[in-house]
């Protein structure tokens, strides 16, 4: 009989951040309209240009720009509570993110206060 052992998902790192108007915007100035967006660029703004509101907590993931190109299927991948990803669009609101490796790849948990 051969046994199996179930790998539980890990958990690399969360934080918290303040999506301010600054992170509804690309480099170009074009409205973003996907979560996905939103998050990248307020690590890009936090890790690449210096850009912080209060609240924002410096990760350690997103600090490599290959990793934030990661983001649109980590989300895809993971969970974004309920309106979240609406509030989120919207801006001015703090959100908690869990960035987890699991099984089928890594992934990402987000939710806003």
């Amino acid at each position: 009989m051969a046994s199996t052992t179930a790998r539980a998902d890990e958990l690399l790192e969360s934080y918290n951040a303040y999506i301010g108007q600054d992170d509804l915007y690309n480099s170009s100035n074009e409205r973003l309209t996907q979560p996905w967006q939103v998050i990248r660029q307020d690590r890009a703004n936090v890790h690449r240009f210096g850009v912080r509101q209060p609240g924002d907590d410096v990760d350690g993931f997103f600090a490599s720009a290959r990793n934030r190109d990661l983001a649109e299927r980590m989300i895809r991948n993971g969970r974004v509570e309920g309106s979240a990803a609406r509030k989120l669009l919207n801006g001015d609101v703090r959100v908690y993110v869990e960035i987890w490796r699991g099984a089928g790849g890594d992934y990402i948990n987000i939710s806003v206060d």
